[in-house]
């Protein structure tokens, strides 16, 4: 899923449009308060995984040869059958 850094300042005068987007185009906001994250507005119910957070996820994990080359099969499997995602704004 896409997240996008926002300032509460500039969510709070654009609000309407912000929903609109993480309704529409699925995108996640990320609230900052004087350079600090508050809060997060994000889609009800994501089940989106980023392959930069699946990344992420596998550099904690060690994983055996066998496990490695089972997971990257699955991978190639998933790729094949899953299709990006629309974009409705363009």
């Amino acid at each position: 899923m896409k997240k996008t850094r926002i300032s509460v300042t500039k969510a709070s005068r654009n609000f309407a449009d912000c929903v609109s987007r993480v309704y529409y185009q699925r995108v996640a906001f990320e609230l900052v308060k004087n350079g600090i994250p508050v809060a997060q507005l994000v889609p009800r119910n994501e089940k989106i995984c980023l392959g930069s957070e699946a990344a992420r996820a596998l550099a904690e994990v060690e994983l055996s040869p066998a496990e490695a080359k089972a997971w990257h099969r699955d991978l190639l499997a998933a790729r094949k059958r899953l299709k990006a995602p629309t974009d409705k704004w363009r």
